[in-house]
């Protein structure tokens, strides 16, 4: 059987539709940590490790169904210190103030916060955390970037 110019156009247009289909290999195509399942962190298993304004135990950093990555921790904050100095990101997050008295940074305002309090950092807002009270504070962080490929966009 020989093969023509319309068989040798054909298969070219052919491989061509194939090869674009195929993902491009680039520097970011390192091995991805495992998407994050249903998992509970039980408190007496976390394991704080101490910093230089109180403790910081980390529960997970990884992606999950929906999101580029979930990060989680949970951080004990010395009476009259502050997490690190006001900053922004492209994430948002949500802190929980489970004991203590802090201040937050939000929309330009340090605002009082006690136990109790959920505080929502919204995604490149000037944000900072301190605590003002007299006793250690602790507090939960749920950090998150959404999915590109869900999102088309970050």
């Amino acid at each position: 059987m020989t093969m023509t110019r319309r068989d040798a156009l054909a298969g070219l247009m052919a491989l061509s539709g194939a090869l674009t289909e195929l993902p491009a290999a680039t520097a970011a195509d390192e091995p991805q940590q495992p998407i994050l399942g249903p998992t509970v962190f039980h408190w007496d298993e976390m394991k704080p490790e101490k910093n230089a304004v109180g403790s910081h135990a980390q529960l997970c950093q990884q992606p999950t169904a929906t999101l580029d990555q979930l990060e989680m921790h949970v951080s004990t904050l010395n009476p009259g210190e502050m997490s690190h100095p006001p900053h922004r990101h492209v994430n948002e997050e949500l802190i929980i103030l489970r004991e203590g008295t802090c201040e937050t940074l939000s929309n330009g305002t340090w605002v009082r916060v006690e136990a109790g309090s959920v505080v929502f950092n919204a995604s490149n807002s000037l944000h900072g955390f301190r605590n003002v009270g007299a006793w250690p504070a602790v507090y939960h962080v749920i950090n998150w970037s959404p999915n590109k490929d869900i999102e088309g966009k970050k």
